[in-house]
């Protein structure tokens, strides 16, 4: 429940290629950076270079205050809104939401992702049709700064990743200022309390109330 194809439908990302050499989707973190360089060129008159490595399609909507640090994609139909800071290596598909006072680094997002309001999103694949509510954020480094374990059912997986956020699955709804700790991994229709704090792996079609409460939707 925690591989690349349980989670995402890859048909709705440009990463598509590049994600199916992969097992777990953390595995792709380290080399998203890369992966923009190599796409940008390839991408075509719908997109232009707007400065150096940093690509936006043409039907895209950037406000004049968000910056765009590269290397980054924005894709077609996509609204970057004021203030929002992409920090770079970002990969952004098809009728995204960047809102005010958001920051990205170091992700891939599939088309129809939504991070509207106040969102931090690091290290981190968000699934086609996720959603971040208001102030929710995945967290990306551990507090003692040890490589993270996704706590699997089964038992601790280990990343060798000092940096990992999240990995969610297609749809997932994640409540106003929920948190995600390093390594979260949330599947496919499932639904995050608002103020939750969640670590570990939240199954399919789940809503994840608290710690101690994760119940499958009827």
């Amino acid at each position: 429940m925690y591989n690349i194809t349980d989670l995402y439908d890859l048909d709705h990302t440009l990463a598509k290629d590049y994600l199916s050499q992969f097992t777990y989707p953390w595995e792709a973190l380290k080399g998203i950076k890369d992966l923009i360089l190599a796409l940008g060129p390839t991408l075509g008159e719908d997109y232009e270079e707007v400065s150096e490595h940093v690509w936006v399609h043409k039907t895209a909507k950037v406000f004049p205050s968000a910056y765009l640090g590269a290397p980054c994609i924005i894709g077609p139909e996509t609204e970057v809104r004021h203030c929002a800071f992409i920090r770079g290596s970002a990969l952004v598909g098809a009728n995204c939401v960047v809102g005010n006072s958001c920051e990205l680094k170091n992700v891939i997002l599939f088309d129809h992702v939504q991070t509207p309001h106040y969102n931090y999103v690091g290290d981190s694949i968000l699934g086609y049709y996720s959603h971040m509510g208001a102030g929710s954020i995945t967290s990306n480094v551990r507090s003692d700064k040890k490589l993270v374990v996704v706590h699997a059912p089964e038992g601790g997986i280990e990343t060798g990743l000092k940096k990992f956020g999240a990995m969610l699955g297609d749809y997932v709804e994640c409540g106003c200022n929920s948190v995600l700790n390093p390594g979260t991994v949330v599947g496919r229709h499932s639904n995050i309390y608002p103020t939750s704090c969640v670590r570990g792996v939240v199954p399919e079609g789940s809503i994840y109330k608290n710690s101690g409460e994760i119940v499958q939707k009827a």
